[in-house]
């Protein structure tokens, strides 16, 4: 069987750690062959190609981002994509397609299989929001150097006696805000599921102070506050139909000043979260998606994604894990909650 491999939407920490394994496995056990396809759905809609076995796959275990290359391309909304991705894996002798990626790249997947092209998924984005898995790999990684960039900013706010704020990634769920927030000891966490009302963060603001403690402020891009708006960098949308987000961080550097009188300042952290080397969780987990996701296509499964349920690896209908997001849960923001002000 020849199997071809892609990696689609934002590069995260563990995908050649995937890479590894799925070829690793399919050689030596199963004897399948591998081409890996060039940024994301752009590969196999345009036929760009790269030869993909062991030895190209040494060394990549500790790599951050992508040997393939990735990008935001959606296939469905190029003139004749369907077909021109049949023709193209036909050209390339490709029997099925292992695409690794977030709600976006197997939202096409659960689309391609529906239209007939074998197809597994392997669940990657750093925000943790894909359903039907307790967790994706990269989201411990970007988690991890929220939280150093919390406690490094703990010093500085105290020596300044100021505001400090730090805006994560996280544009429908605060999966990476609540857990570096609480990890980090922040004393306000703000996701997009709870809108935030100005007067009670400036109260804990100033409660914060009464400690004789300067407060930090950890906040999502996503979060918006009470009758409010998500911040855009642009109004340009991608081939999915998102907007860029950045600015949430700023508007509250402002609305602190302005309200309490106190030296507030935004740190967003942006990329730094999905670069670098994986952590040795998101090393393990990658790995095991990258083993189960080889064994589904060898059994002739399609249409499903590997998952990870407790500590086993699981397949769900590729359907079921891209119909909804998986956001922060009332009761689990609640505890949190405790630690403000």
């Amino acid at each position: 069987m020849r199997i071809g491999v892609l990696t689609g939407g934002g590069d995260c920490p563990g995908l050649n750690a995937v890479i590894r394994a799925v070829v690793r496995k399919g050689e030596s056990v199963y004897g399948h062959q591998f081409v890996g396809y060039r940024d994301g759905w752009r590969g196999p809609l345009t036929g760009d190609t790269v030869p993909l076995d062991t030895t190209a796959v040494r060394g990549i275990l500790p790599r951050g981002g992508t040997i393939l290359g990735s990008s935001r391309t959606n296939p469905y909304a190029a003139v004749d994509g369907l077909e021109l991705i049949r023709r193209n894996l036909a050209a390339d002798g490709v029997d099925a397609l292992i695409a690794i990626g977030g709600e976006d790249t197997l939202g096409v997947a659960a689309r391609l299989h529906a239209d007939g092209v074998p197809v597994v998924g392997v669940p990657k984005t750093i925000d943790n929001d894909l359903s039907a898995t307790d967790y994706t790999f990269g989201f411990d990684t970007a988690v991890n150097i929220a939280t150093e960039a919390v406690d490094r900013l703990h010093t500085t706010a105290e020596s300044h006696h100021r505001v400090l704020i730090v805006e994560v990634m996280g544009r429908h769920a605060g999966w990476i805000a609540l857990h570096s927030g609480m990890a980090g000891g922040a004393n306000v966490i703000l996701i997009p599921e709870r809108p935030f009302d100005f007067d009670k963060v400036c109260a804990f603001v100033e409660s914060r102070f009464a400690t004789h403690y300067a407060p930090i402020i950890v906040v999502a891009e996503g979060a918006t506050p009470i009758a409010g708006t998500m911040m855009t960098k642009d109004a340009e949308l991608d081939a999915f139909g998102h907007v860029r987000l950045q600015g949430i961080a700023a508007v509250l550097e402002t609305e602190i000043r302005g309200r309490t009188g106190r030296d507030a300042r935004a740190t967003v952290l942006g990329h730094l979260q999905r670069g670098g080397t994986p952590s040795a969780f998101d090393r393990w987990l990658a790995t095991r998606f990258g083993l189960h996701a080889v064994d589904a296509v060898h059994e002739g499964e399609s249409g499903v994604m590997v998952a990870l349920h407790g500590t086993r690896i699981d397949r769900v209908p590729l359907a079921e894990a891209t119909g909804a997001l998986k956001t922060v849960p009332a009761e689990l923001y609640a505890e949190a909650a405790v630690f403000f002000g």
